[in-house]
């Protein structure tokens, strides 16, 4: 189920990154930057490990969406190892921050504020060394990505591990303003396949979700975010069966915000809907279920995910399925909608676009 695993058989430049950690005396932030299978949470798992053992007190923000260590999928977490772990799922997490999605593309925003979140309540908890594990998106808009994120944490160290120069557009700006050490990958890293990676996520939802229940929700007692799905006005009567008729559809909800329609709908027929997509928003009933959602406490932090089954409309009423407890869930004052549909079997049901919600 995991990629990377505690091991002391690394390049020696690592021992070297050891020694330079050990001769500050401050609280460090340390982010380390690669490409997609690169050992990135091979090396949060050493240095972690080895800093541990030396008495330091340990953070690990866990930012790889995608690829978890520290579960579950689709969120950035927190976590402080309190002893020699083999595997980052042998660590708690005190902390999530809800994206709802296995990628960072469209979710720059979640992506920063999270790690950024995160990075201040480790330190406030007093850890000595922060080690933020980052997801392999480095080329294109994933430069952008990780200049957010340098700018906003400001590490005191970023560990860049490249294959030839891939990193050096993102390390350019930042050589006189942090100190950056480049690594060599390990000869012992493991190029995995889509599917491999698919397999892997597949296994840690399945893990997540096992022991959970269906809840039914009111959902008039939380906020709704991570969707326009509720705001604006309720269309009337008259607006709906227009909508209703000129594009044969089945209306199960439907608002109004600002001049902009928002509809959860069914097709009657196949044949060619064409409308403004500035001017309407429509939404598949279908693609509402299984997907992920997020209960949200009132300090803006992830208190565990749900899969959301079906809505009542008419009564507002939601079937989720969820590992949280009765008393969890009186805990959230929000539910956030994601991108993913998943079911609680682990197998992953496709994303939708940031902007079809």
């Amino acid at each position: 189920m995991n990629k990377a695993k505690y091991t002391q058989e690394v390049p020696e430049d690592r021992n070297e990154v050891l020694k330079i950690i050990q001769e500050e005396k401050k609280p460090l932030k340390i982010m380390i930057l690669g490409g997609v299978d690169s050992g990135k949470t091979t090396l949060t798992v050493f240095l972690a490990n080895e800093l541990l053992s030396q008495g330091f007190r340990v953070a690990i923000v866990d930012s790889d969406v995608g690829q978890k260590g520290i579960l579950p999928p689709a969120l950035i977490s927190l976590g402080f190892p309190d002893s020699i772990f083999t595997t980052m799922e042998e660590i708690k997490p005190v902390k999530h921050y809800f994206v709802g999605t296995i990628t960072p593309n469209q979710f720059f925003g979640e992506m920063v504020t999270g790690v950024r979140l995160l990075v201040n309540e480790a330190m406030e908890r007093r850890a000595d060394i922060i080690i933020i594990d980052t997801t392999g998106l480095v080329h294109g808009s994933g430069v952008e990505l990780k200049r957010m994120k340098i700018e906003m944490v400001k590490p005191d160290l970023v560990l860049a591990l490249q294959r030839k120069d891939e990193l050096e557009d993102i390390l350019r700006p930042f050589e006189n303003k942090t100190r950056v050490i480049r690594l060599a990958i390990s000869e012992n890293a493991k190029l995995h396949t889509r599917e491999e990676r698919r397999q892997i996520r597949k296994e840690k939802w399945k893990k997540y979700f096992e022991n959970s229940s269906e809840y039914i929700l009111d959902l008039r007692k939380f906020y709704i975010s991570g969707t326009l799905m509720f705001q604006g006005k309720e269309i009337s009567e008259e607006e709906k069966g227009l909508l209703e008729s000129l594009f044969r559809w089945l209306i199960f909800h439907g608002r109004k915000i600002a001049s902009r329609y928002f509809v959860v709908k069914a097709d009657i027929g196949s044949f060619p809907r064409n409308f403004d997509k500035n001017a309407m928003n429509a939404v598949d009933l279908e693609s509402l279920s299984n997907l992920l959602i997020g209960f949200i406490d009132k300090d803006g932090f992830c208190l565990g995910l749900g899969i959301l089954k079906l809505i009542n409309f008419k009564e507002l009423k939601a079937h989720v399925l969820t590992p949280l407890n009765e008393n969890e869930i009186k805990n959230a004052v929000e539910i956030r909608f994601g991108r993913i549909r998943v079911r609680e079997d682990g197998e992953e049901l496709g994303l939708l676009h940031r902007d079809a919600l």
